[in-house]
């Protein structure tokens, strides 16, 4: 046993004395490693020390913040969801609608803040294909008083498919000074608005109500394998629509100084004072073409029967501009009806102001019935034009209620004003 022990002894202290010597030998390399694996490892624990450090900071923090979303999450009112209970609030939002449907961009502006111009081309193109819509008015209270959550459910009807569609729109809801309500799109709310509105929108009664949207859709969608298709062509066509709209904008702004100078630079060469050409004239809209996507219709009236609908850069026979914002054309040799905003002259003609006021001398001494002084109230807004025909100049546009100071009104259906110590025209149907 000892025997064996000193054997081992031995053979440790021989490796020990050979491991020695190799350290010697090798000491300017050895030495460089080992400080090197030092370093690293105490690299490696403080790093490990101030991991530690921070995480237990972070998970204080965030126990902190937990504490304080909860006491937030406290603070928002359980109240249930109610419906037709905020006075005028009702008003406001058919108001709205009929503004979407209508595409009453100027309407939808003082009623939303902030509809940049974007959307508000899209609401206009969006309205083209929309026929009506119903609303059912949802309220719950706002982060502060005055505000609203209005949770609206509406059924839009759409001209090319027969059933209205449901769905649920949420709005943030503020109230202006005078009393009145805006809806409030600003995308820098603050945090606290932001998480309540969130918060409430995830209590029961309005999930229920939105899974009642949801639910009405998707069995419509069942029933019909066609309406997923002809949402998906309706978005596209809209979205289309709108960026060709956007990009004629651009082109029309890059090149819209240099065709006003070529146009005036044309109109001083071309210029001849009454002496030198021996007679006035005037020119006239015969003929115009569709600007965008736009419905035909029986009458000017956005509810009147669609009779087609006019790609952009068709052309019509113009046979009156009428100052309610519709033009009646020529649409399959008979009179029909296209927005005057979607509209703009394709072929104009020149005609003799001579021979114009023939027509309206004629025309007068044919009058059945004459005023020489008083007024007339305008009925609709209507075109004030420089001659007894639709195709004259335009010189402004009254508007309903207005008082015109009459000079003869004209059986052939014009009534001869007086304007800004001018003689003009307006149509009879629309004074009183």
């Amino acid at each position: 046993m000892n025997t064996s022990n000193n054997t081992i002894q031995g053979f440790l202290k021989a490796k020990f004395d050979a491991l020695k010597g190799w350290l010697v030998r090798y000491s300017k390399i050895v030495l460089p490693v080992i400080l090197v694996i030092c370093v690293g490892l105490t690299i490696v624990i403080a790093i490990n020390a101030n991991k530690r450090k921070i995480e237990q900071e972070e998970s204080a923090v965030a126990q902190e913040e937990g504490a304080g979303a909860d006491d937030a999450l406290e603070e928002i009112p359980l109240v249930p969801l109610e419906k037709d209970v905020v006075p005028g609030i009702n008003e406001f939002f058919v108001g709205y609608y009929k503004a979407v449907v209508d595409g009453d961009t100027e309407t939808m502006s003082n009623l939303v803040y902030y509809l940049d111009a974007t959307e508000k081309l899209r609401a206009a193109e969006t309205s083209k294909y929309t026929e009506s819509s119903s609303i059912e008015v949802y309220t719950k209270a706002g982060p502060s008083e005055g505000t609203y959550l209005a949770f609206i459910y509406a059924e839009l009807k759409f001209f090319d498919y027969d059933k209205p569609l449901p769905g649920l729109n949420t709005f943030y809801v503020c109230t202006k000074e005078d009393g009145s309500y805006y809806i409030n799109e600003d995308c820098e709310l603050s945090d606290s608005e932001r998480r309540y509105i969130r918060e409430v929108q995830l209590q029961d009664d309005v999930i229920d109500l939105n899974n009642k949207a949801t639910a009405a859709y998707n069995d419509m969608v069942v029933a019909d394998s066609t309406l997923a298709d002809f949402l998906v062509e309706l978005t596209d066509e809209i979205e289309k629509n709108v960026g060709e709209t956007l990009a004629r904008a651009e082109g029309t702004a890059q090149t819209e100084t240099e065709s006003e100078e070529s146009n005036a630079e044309e109109a001083a060469d071309n210029e001849e004072t009454p002496e030198e050409s021996g007679a006035a004239s005037e020119t006239v809209v015969t003929e115009v073409k569709t600007t965008d996507v736009v419905n035909i219709r029986t009458s000017d009236s956005e509810t009147a029967d669609k009779l087609g609908k006019a790609a952009v850069g068709d052309t019509f026979k113009l046979l009156e501009e009428r100052g309610n914002g519709w033009s009646k054309v020529e649409y399959n040799g008979e009179d029909a009806f296209i927005k005057s905003d979607y509209l703009e002259p394709s072929k104009t003609e020149v005609r003799d102001a001579a021979s114009a006021e023939e027509t309206e001398q004629d025309t007068t001494e044919t009058a059945e019935s004459a005023e020489t002084s008083g007024t007339v109230t305008v009925k609709e807004n209507v075109r004030i034009r420089s001659g007894a025909s639709e195709t004259s100049e335009k010189l402004a546009t009254a508007y309903a209620g207005e008082k015109l100071e009459v000079i003869m009104k004209q059986a052939d259906g014009w009534t001869k004003i007086k304007y800004e110590g001018k003689t003009a025209y307006v149509k009879s149907d629309y004074v009183e």
